[in-house]
């Protein structure tokens, strides 16, 4: 694996940047229950964003901003906030940030005006990213033979998180309100950041450096690592197809023949977040060498899924969903799972080529590549929204469509080029 100058712009020190204790079992569910917790505060809003735009009279073009705004902040927050895991002692760092998250998301819960509410959401999508603290403490913690299985299983908490967030939050808002979702969070969080005091180990960065030099050293990984670049422009491919569909499908989940209601559309994402079942299987195929095999596979299956979304949701293929409408949702529960698999399978793998990469730097790397795929996520989610207005169905499909076969092309010609994954 290419591999970049040893911790470009800081100074190394005798500290070490591995903590000593070793990652157990009940540590390793820990860290994926914490971070599957903490990366609902980013998806939550897609379900909710029809009753926030009424409740604050946002006018309908600029709804989709609700669900836009958390993850823009969350990759701004990636790329200011988590490099500070290589400069300051780690446990403290996360104990305040997710304090600080908690708070915005009582100032969201409570808040009348449009831009106090909009700058919170933001704001507590920048501090969530203390997530990308947590994974690379975790992978820290576990052997290099085991890496892959280490992040697997804590990713497998956070895209379980990210699945589940939505059937959560449309429950929550469907019986007490959305106010109350941003209310429950808060209060989780701040729960949360006082076990997390109590149960992380202390770990201090192997480096020496000031913030600005932390900062300038990110364009010299982004610009001279080709691991880094692979991975993180093809997980961003994936994140905006998968950002597209979970977007959407609650609008068209809504009518007919579906008509779904907030219920109804929650159980659906409950059984579309099956896909998560991929991401410990990715990295146990990561770490017996098949790391190439398993992203082609998944790629495969997301452009499937596509088309068969697709067929259920828009007609393709002369289906008829009004005649067929449990087949037709069966279809598209398939296609969600599948789809899901896909991208968890992508971002797993390119996670732990990511965490094989110099421990120094580990969350510099952490916070590019997953502030890359989160931009791919917003994107999509952007460009969702345009595509229903102009097209529907259809149009949403074909976002999807896009991003992912971009993604598969670049893959193959990574190989062609003898590129590792």
């Amino acid at each position: 694996m290419n591999s970049f100058p040893e911790n470009p712009g800081c100074v190394a020190t005798t500290s070490a940047s591995e903590t000593p204790q070793r990652l157990t079992g009940p540590l390793t569910l820990f860290f994926a229950t914490a971070v599957g917790v903490i990366v609902m505060n980013l998806f939550a809003a897609q379900p909710l964003t029809g009753a926030i735009a009424r409740s604050l009279r946002l006018a309908p073009e600029l709804a989709g901003i609700v669900a836009m705004l958390p993850q823009l902040g969350y990759a701004a927050g990636l790329v200011l906030l988590v490099p500070l895991c290589d400069l300051l002692e780690n446990r403290r760092l996360i104990v305040r940030t997710l304090a600080c998250c908690a708070g915005f998301l009582a100032v969201a819960m409570f808040a009348d005006s449009r831009a106090v509410f909009l700058v919170a959401i933001f704001l507590a999508g920048a501090t969530s990213s203390v997530i990308q603290m947590l994974v690379p403490m975790a992978a820290s913690m576990a052997s290099e033979s085991h890496r892959g299985r280490a992040v697997g299983n804590v990713m497998g908490g956070l895209m379980l998180g990210i699945l589940l967030s939505r059937p959560a939050a449309s429950v929550i808002a469907g019986a007490i309100g959305w106010r109350a979702f941003y209310g429950l969070a808060a209060l989780i969080d701040a729960l949360l950041a006082a076990v997390l005091y109590m149960k992380l180990p202390a770990r201090l960065p192997a480096v020496a450096t000031r913030y600005p030099m932390l900062l300038r050293s990110l364009w010299t990984l982004l610009g001279t690592e080709p691991v880094l670049q692979r991975n993180a422009a093809s997980a961003a491919l994936v994140m905006g197809a998968f950002s597209a569909f979970w977007t959407a499908i609650g609008l068209r989940l809504a009518e007919p023949p579906f008509s779904f209601d907030m219920n109804g559309i929650a159980l659906f994402a409950l059984a579309g977040a099956a896909g998560a079942v991929a991401t410990p299987l990715a990295g146990r195929a990561g770490d017996h060498g098949a790391a190439r095999k398993a992203l082609f596979a998944g790629h495969l299956a997301m452009l499937v899924a596509l088309a068969v979304i697709g067929a259920a949701g828009a007609g393709w293929g002369g289906f008829s969903a009004s005649a067929h409408p449990v087949l037709a949702v069966a279809l598209l529960v398939a296609g969600a799972a599948a789809l899901d698999a896909g991208v968890v399978t992508d971002q797993t793998l390119g996670r732990r080529a990511i965490n094989l990469m110099n421990p120094a730097a580990r969350g510099r790397l952490n916070g590019l590549f997953v502030g890359v795929f989160f931009v791919g996520g917003a994107l999509g989610a952007m460009f969702s929204g345009a595509a229903w207005s102009l097209a529907g169905w259809t149009g949403v499909c074909a976002v999807g469509f896009v991003f992912t076969g971009v993604a598969f092309v670049l893959r193959l010609i990574g190989v062609v080029r003898g590129a590792e994954v």
